[in-house]
């Protein structure tokens, strides 16, 4: 668990971390360096997900390199309620959502802490909006988790 309090924001006990695949973790399907660290830096504090729409065919490819869990959303379905329920299922308040995509606005809305990533695909203008934060990388919003007081900083009133 992830225990953060910030001044007119509130106090976050995160214990899940969901991860978007394409466009956040990936560039054209393939894993950005560095990340694995992070994540087994992460791993001892929070439950960490794999979500995706699974666009490029790579995701459990990519789950199984990580080790860790994913969930393929249903093709033809609103991918971003999908999410949505994903991240409700979870608990709202335990979750701290990392994504790039207009399919990822569902879970920015609903995660307790939204971390919105501009990153080498892009960043969709909706994800932007629903966003707490937004940073340049996946590796600097990975490092935010992992040095809470950077969150605290850029969120307290």
């Amino acid at each position: 668990m992830l225990n953060i309090s910030i001044p007119r924001f509130g106090d976050l006990r995160l214990e899940h971390l969901v991860l978007d695949v394409n466009g956040t973790l990936t560039r054209d399907g393939v894993l950005l360096p560095g990340l694995t660290e992070r994540l087994e830096r992460l791993h001892p504090l929070l439950e960490i997900e794999l979500i995706s729409a699974d666009t490029l065919g790579r995701l459990e490819a990519i789950a199984t390199q990580l080790g860790l869990p994913f969930t393929p959303l249903t093709p033809g379905e609103a991918e971003t309620e999908q999410k949505a329920v994903f991240v409700r299922n979870l608990g709202v308040r335990n979750v701290v959502a990392i994504g790039n995509g207009a399919n990822d606005v569902g879970m920015l809305k609903e995660a307790a802490l939204a971390i919105a990533v501009i990153g080498t695909e892009g960043l969709a203008v909706e994800a932007l909006l629903a966003a707490d934060l937004v940073v340049n990388s996946i590796d600097d919003a990975l490092d935010l988790l992992l040095a809470p007081t950077r969150i605290i900083a850029s969120l307290r009133h």
